[in-house]
């Protein structure tokens, strides 16, 4: 194999770049949890009505439930879970006493693995546009005023497949208004945009990274963790008075590590996959032993094969305006496309504990990782439960989509590997191993 490797930690100390940061882990989680950031997108009311616009089957379940059983349907909908240290509220919104909904950190951070709800872990049944289209619809049966955010869910894509999310174009598109001090530029114009999806990282790896992205553009930052703040009420004031905050968030996703595998694991088999795995992965991956360092290296684009529209999507000017920006430290390291040719090897720390894989969440389960031939052309997630023969997503799959189904919130249950930027070919490197040294290195990454 043949790769173009750049070795991230040694250019970020050069830089000169503080990945340190002073803050309280607890006191991060509570900024997260209970500290709203941007005006409220809803209140209780409209939330508790959404089961009024619901595809008639589900409406008429919902009609018949109780108000507590009602809520779990909208739950499970949307992809929304309980907070662990508070039950009564979920964990992806900040809820006040009035009863007003705001999203936090949570929203794409905070999931499911295993039954178990994990804050940090990616949140692969996020339905972000579904939600927004059924509250926007809600708020005009009850007679309530549109925001900016129900306006703008309609015009910009928030996720095509529930489970991913339109997030690098939402920076570009927030940071396009912004000065370099974060003053709201009057009568700036709409950016360019190249919309995809994007499966969201696991935070428990934060602590070994020197980025933000995974294309390796922004070095981590507390002021870069604020950029989706970007709210036209918050100016250079505001962020300016978050940072002690946000060192405290900071702090928190330093503080977080990887849940263990709670089912069995075949050793003797796993310390075979750990031969096979430093021979073939860590090259790019690292090892896992104590005391080893993640190289954090970028694989060229063309090398690694995947999908490639994330990877251009963010042009030479939005990385310049954010590289410029407070928020970087007025270009403290940010990276131009020549630094960074493609994407970023992970960490593979908790892996077992984050599907769908890839940085799209195209590929739905380690095995059809470690066996690239077989990755599915359509799937979807059929239950909660954990695949524990395949690690990673229970699903079914589909050669095509299913006929009949022709419902915009139905059609995002299905990821779709044949549309724009859902591409699930690439990372080819596994046909190295032989079929038993893959089931080996399956059993192995259980263990990380």
């Amino acid at each position: 194999m043949k790769f173009r490797l750049i070795p991230l930690g040694l250019f970020v100390l050069l830089c000169g770049a503080s990945l340190a940061a002073a803050g309280d882990p607890e006191k991060g989680y509570r900024v997260i949890v209970d500290k709203p950031l941007i005006s409220p997108y809803w209140d209780q009311e409209t939330f508790d009505n959404t089961w009024r616009v619901w595809p008639q089957e589900l409406k008429e379940l919902a009609e018949k439930a109780s108000p507590d059983q009602r809520r779990k349907l909208a739950y499970e909908r949307y992809g929304l879970t309980p907070r662990p240290d508070n039950p009564d509220k979920p964990l992806q919104y900040v809820v006040s006493d009035d009863g007003d909904w705001t999203p936090n950190c949570f929203t794409c951070h905070g999931g499911e693995v295993a039954g178990q709800v994990i804050p940090g872990a990616p949140n692969h049944r996020y339905a972000m546009q579904t939600l927004a289209d059924d509250i926007r619809i809600a708020k005009m049966l009850l007679g309530k005023k549109l925001l900016t955010s129900d306006y703008g869910s309609a015009l910009v894509p928030l996720g095509g497949t529930n489970g991913t999310t339109n997030a690098v174009m939402f920076g570009v598109i927030l940071m396009s208004f912004r000065d370099a001090d974060l003053n709201v530029h009057r009568g700036a114009g709409f950016p360019p945009t190249k919309h995809h999806d994007m499966d969201a990282p696991a935070w428990w790896s934060f602590s070994a990274k020197d980025y933000l992205y995974c294309d390796a553009f922004a070095p981590k930052s507390s002021k870069g963790l604020m950029q989706f703040a970007l709210a036209r009420e918050n100016g250079p004031k505001k962020f300016r008075g978050w940072q002690e905050d946000f060192e405290h968030v900071y702090a928190y996703l330093q503080s977080l590590e990887a849940p263990k595998y709670p089912f069995e694991i075949d050793r003797p088999l796993a310390e075979q996959g750990r031969i096979a795995f430093e021979k073939t992965c860590a090259q790019c991956h690292g090892k896992y032993e104590t005391g080893e360092k993640y190289p954090s290296v970028v694989v060229d684009i063309a090398e690694i094969g995947t999908d490639p529209v994330r990877y251009e999507a963010l042009s030479p000017a939005a990385r310049k305006v954010y590289g410029d920006s407070w928020f970087n430290d007025y270009n403290r390291g940010a990276k131009s496309a020549d630094d960074t040719p493609g994407y970023v090897a992970p960490h593979l720390s908790g892996v077992w504990a984050s599907p769908p894989y890839l940085h799209n969440g195209s590929v739905p389960t380690l095995w059809h990782i470690l066996n690239p031939t077989e990755r599915p052309t359509v799937w979807r997630r059929t239950s909660g439960d954990y695949d524990q023969q395949h690690s990673g997503l229970t699903i079914e799959a589909f050669s095509t989509m299913p006929p009949g189904v022709t419902r915009r919130d139905e059609k995002r249950t299905y990821f779709d590997t044949r549309k724009f930027g859902k591409s699930a070919t690439g990372h080819d490197y596994p046909d190295e191993l032989s079929a038993a040294e893959k089931r080996a290195v399956l059993e192995y990454l259980k263990t990380l």
